[in-house]
């Protein structure tokens, strides 16, 4: 498995407002909690300015490819509905912190 960082933001079906203003905001968090419990996602939450309506989110996720990614992220409620887009799915190194993260690759010296 490969670590990436994934960018998702509001897409055409975000009504104005915050996250939990939106429809299914608990299917939603089961569904991303499930995909944590799985291992496949290890931390995710809103980046700054998300407070101003649009919310964009960074996610962390342990996965074969970007095509396991982008078809498991397609299963969220939230894009099924067009609340949230996957803007960028991209591989991630981690260097610093590593030996505190124990599902994270080993990195060659």
């Amino acid at each position: 498995m490969s670590l990436f960082a994934v960018i998702r933001e509001a897409g055409p079906g975000w009504a104005d407002g915050g996250a939990f203003d939106q429809p299914q905001v608990n299917d939603h968090a089961v569904f991303m909690n499930a995909l944590a419990d799985d291992g496949f996602v290890h931390f995710a939450g809103p980046l700054a300015g998300s407070e101003q309506g649009r919310i964009r989110v960074l996610v962390l996720a342990d996965a074969e490819s970007e095509a396991d990614i982008r078809g498991r992220l397609a299963k969220d409620p939230w894009a099924i509905s067009h609340l949230l887009v996957t803007a960028s799915v991209e591989p991630w190194t981690l260097f610093v912190g590593a030996d505190r993260f124990p599902a994270a690759p080993a990195v060659a010296d």
